[in-house]
C-alpha cells in the first residue's frame, strides 16, 4: 500500500496553496480542456477535492493526523463555502475566470465532496474512521489471522494452480454437474452444483495431502443437458 501511494502521489497529486489534491487516474478525459474550454466529449481530468478527503481517511486509519486534509478541503471551497467537483491545475486564465487552485467550471456544489468532508470531520472527531464496518475490520486487520485458502475458478478468471490444503471452488452462473478427476481420470466424480441467493452456482473440491495430479474437469449444464465441450485443468503446486 505504501509503495502504491508513492506512485499515486508522483503521478496524480498536485500541491496547491490550499493543500494537496489528486486526479482520479492517468489519461482521465473528463474535465475542462487545457485552453479553459468546457468538456464537450473530451477534455482533461483535474484534481478532485473529495479525493483529498479520501486521503485524509487513509491517513487517519494509518494512525496519522487528518487535520491538514480537512483544512485543505475547506480552502478548496469557494466564497459561498461550496466545494467544486474539480480544481484548476494550470496557470491562471483570467479570460476564462480560471485561477490555479480555484474551482473549474465543473459541478459546484458536488454533494459527494461535501459528504466526504462531513465524514472526515466526524472521523477526526471520533479518532477513527467512523463508517468502517467492524466485521470487515476484524476480517482484514486482526493480527495473526490466517489467510483464506479458498481459490475461486470462474469463466473470466481461471485459477492456474492450487496447493495442498486449499479449497478449489468452481463457479458458474447456471446450474451444472461438475465432471472431474484428481488422478488423470482413473476415477471420475460427478458433483452437482450448489446454488446461492446471489445468482451463481458452485462446486468445492478440497485439495488433499499428497495430491500431485492436476484437477481436471468439465461442465454438464443442468438446464440443457449439454456438455461444455472442453476440459479444464488446475495444477497442483509443489
Amino acid at each position: 500500500m505504501e509503495d502504491s501511494l508513492r506512485v499515486i502521489d508522483a503521478v496524480l497529486k498536485t500541491d496547491f496553496p490550499a493543500g494537496p489534491c489528486w486526479r482520479r487516474y492517468t489519461h482521465d478525459g473528463y474535465g475542462q480542456r487545457d485552453n479553459g474550454g468546457p468538456f464537450l466529449g473530451w477534455g482533461r481530468g483535474r484534481p478532485w477535492p473529495l479525493l483529498t478527503g479520501e486521503r485524509g481517511h487513509y491517513e487517519l486509519a494509518a494512525g496519522r493526523d487528518p487535520t491538514p486534509y480537512l483544512q485543505a478541503m475547506e480552502r478548496f471551497a469557494n466564497s459561498t463555502q461550496l466545494l467544486p467537483e474539480q480544481i484548476w491545475d494550470q496557470p491562471d486564465l483570467p479570460r476564462r475566470l480560471l485561477k490555479f487552485g480555484g474551482q473549474t467550471g465543473s459541478a459546484t456544489p458536488l454533494m459527494w465532496a461535501h459528504a466526504e468532508y462531513i465524514k472526515l470531520l466526524r472521523s477526526a472527531s471520533d479518532g477513527r474512521v467512523f463508517d468502517m464496518i467492524d466485521e470487515v475490520r476484524e476480517r482484514y486487520m486482526k493480527p495473526g489471522r490466517k489467510p483464506s485458502r479458498l481459490r475461486v475458478w470462474k469463466a473470466e478468471r481461471h485459477v492456474l494452480s492450487v496447493s495442498e490444503g486449499d479449497r478449489l471452488r468452481i463457479q458458474a452462473t447456471h446450474p451444472f454437474t461438475l465432471h472431474w478427476s484428481s488422478d488423470e481420470w482413473q476415477h471420475v466424480n460427478d458433483t452437482g452444483s450448489t446454488s446461492t441467493p446471489i445468482g451463481f452456482e458452485y462446486v468445492d473440491i478440497d485439495v488433499g495431502a499428497n495430491a500431485k495430479a492436476p484437477i481436471r474437469f468439465t461442465f454438464k449444464w443442468r438446464e440443457t443437458g449439454a456438455w461444455e465441450g472442453r476440459d479444464y485443468a488446475v495444477a497442483i503446486a509443489v
